[in-house]
């Protein structure tokens, strides 16, 4: 059995698009003999069960993969246990991971340090990014904003996770009215998220 090089892109909601990470990934596959497997996934990177990620453990699993390329490693995943789990089962079946853009493989020591660190990274990124946009919500509540109710006959209720999805699509320059489709709030919510509670009130 011939086996292929799984190659991995991911963004994280539906209405982002590849477009970005496929050049690169487009090249090295120009550029390297042998049979090419595409995985996608328009998911979050907080976990590893996702519809694409999924089909490729299972290739993987399955003895067909003879290594994976992602274009950056935060794309694979954004998790520290679950990266570097699946790090160790990649090095206990002989199966690489190239990162194009991290600039390193599973195929040396030293790359495989790299990744471990990266893998750090970006978990404590998500975690401090998390932080910074609750304690900027504590902060707004000592100022005497409130969170939920109503106000003037309009309830205003927004989680946690759709603050931190609102102020990381902005950052990004995501238009308002994108950020209002993918966190089913109205473009009024988003305005006063951001208005209200940006994580630099947390420094």
């Amino acid at each position: 059995m011939t086996k292929a090089t799984a190659i991995y892109v991911r963004v994280s909601s539906r209405d982002q698009s590849h477009a970005s990470q496929l050049p690169d990934l487009e090249r090295w596959t120009e550029a390297n003999d042998g049979r090419v497997v595409w995985f996608k996934d328009k998911f979050t990177g907080k976990t590893m069960n996702r519809p694409g990620m999924d089909k490729l453990m299972e290739a993987f699993l399955a003895g067909k993969i003879c290594q994976i390329v992602v274009w950056r490693l935060d794309r694979l995943g954004r998790t520290t246990r679950g990266l570097c789990q699946l790090f160790d089962e990649l090095q206990e079946r002989k199966v690489n991971l190239v990162s194009l853009k991290d600039g390193f493989s599973l195929e040396s020591p030293a790359g495989r340090l790299h990744a471990r660190i990266l893998a750090s990274v970006a978990e404590y990124e998500n975690e401090v990014r998390r932080e910074r946009v609750l304690a900027g919500q504590e902060a707004a509540r000592k100022k005497g904003k409130k969170w939920g109710g109503s106000e003037k006959g309009w309830r205003w209720k927004v989680t946690d996770d759709q603050v931190v999805a609102i102020h990381e699509m902005r950052a990004v320059g995501k238009p308002i009215a994108q950020i209002a489709r993918v966190t089913a709030l109205s473009r009024p919510t988003i305005y006063r998220v951001l208005r209200e509670i940006e994580p630099s009130e947390a420094a």
